[in-house]
């Protein structure tokens, strides 16, 4: 086929008038490439675990995207990590009021004084958890069905006294909703609250039926994974990994829930070994996942079942040099040496 080459004198004319233009919108399409690139690394970073990094790439973003509140959110996520408070703050406040609306936005910025209520003074936490309150009540009522905004109020509730805005009561009606939308988190919802009071017998049977309830909330599934640990409930955790490798097929958090049923179950030791190895190689240093220094105690206590003393002595003291206040493993320590 034969390929033309010539515009002709018209077209010629038409092209050198409008290259400027031309110009210009190739520069703006460059532009916004180079900001999703900003805003894809911090992802990038975030996800792997890597704040720090992924804290300046999104910082790079909002500079040229101001008015972008998923920046500001995932900023607010970053600084959360970094245990930078007052950042993580300032950036949920920047993306509510970009979208006073979003629903997600308002629960995160709860999240952010709810952070920094915990670890403040006497004089100032109750202020601080007073507006923590007060940001999961506007984002329940910005979308009912943000599950993960309505647990925190319900928790909240259930766990914090009337003086700063919470109480049972309060979580009472928040909790029967639940009750016709889904019926795992209404299940969730009934057992955390008796968590919360140390009810552990109505928790226990209230976070079976949340699993007997096709949960779709991989953090649901885990959280009552962290509680099956706590409680060593072996079987409970291997219902724990099975949920969750549905839920979140690629989520590494099953992984460390199976190894724990096995090892408590005494079962299995070189599988159970296998994915808390892997756990410790895929999962990111975040909150939500159990800490690298928890899988190390538990390999401890995988080599400590099979009598390998030495190498169960070689686990305790990783993860005391990982949490050097980790009472569990430090008593697990003087165990081992003692025998």
């Amino acid at each position: 086929m034969r390929r033309s080459w010539g515009m002709g004198i018209r077209r010629q004319a038409r092209y050198w008038v409008m290259l400027p233009v031309l110009l210009a919108g190739t520069a703006r399409i460059s532009e916004t490439v180079k900001q999703g690139e900003a805003l894809e690394a911090g992802r990038r970073a975030y996800e792997n675990g890597d704040y720090a990094k992924a804290v300046l790439e999104l910082q790079a973003a909002a500079a040229k995207e101001p008015q972008n509140g998923d920046i500001q959110l995932l900023l607010t996520k970053s600084y959360l990590e970094l245990q930078e408070r007052d950042a993580a703050i300032t950036c949920a406040e920047k993306a509510v009021a970009i979208d006073p609306q979003s629903s997600v936005f308002h629960e995160w910025l709860g999240r952010a004084y709810g952070e920094k209520a915990d670890h403040a003074s006497m004089f100032t936490a109750p202020g601080l958890a007073r507006k923590t309150h007060r940001e999961f009540e506007i984002a329940v009522q910005l979308d009912e069905k943000n599950f993960a905004a309505r647990q925190a109020l319900i928790e909240f509730d259930c766990a914090a006294p009337g003086l700063v805005g919470g109480g049972e009561e309060k979580a009472k009606p928040e909790i029967e909703k639940l009750q016709s939308m889904d019926a795992a988190e209404w299940h969730y919802a009934l057992g955390n609250c008796r968590r919360q009071k140390k009810d552990f017998a109505d928790a226990d049977r209230e976070f079976q039926l949340a699993l007997e309830s096709h949960p779709k909330s991989a953090e649901l599934i885990f959280d009552i994974g962290d509680y099956a640990v706590r409680r060593g409930q072996a079987e409970r955790l291997m219902e724990v990994a099975d949920l969750g490798a549905k839920a979140a097929p690629t989520d590494p958090r099953g992984m460390f829930y199976r190894a724990v049923g096995l090892i408590l179950k005494n079962e299995k030791q070189e599988d159970a070994e296998r994915l808390l190895r892997e756990y410790l190689q895929r999962a990111p240093k975040r909150s939500g996942y159990p800490r690298y220094a928890v899988a190390r105690e538990w390999l401890g206590r995988l080599y400590e079942n099979k009598g390998e003393k030495e190498s169960a002595i070689r686990e305790y003291e990783a993860a005391l040099r990982l949490e050097p206040k980790n009472k569990s493993a430090r008593e697990s320590l003087k165990r081992v040496e003692k025998n």
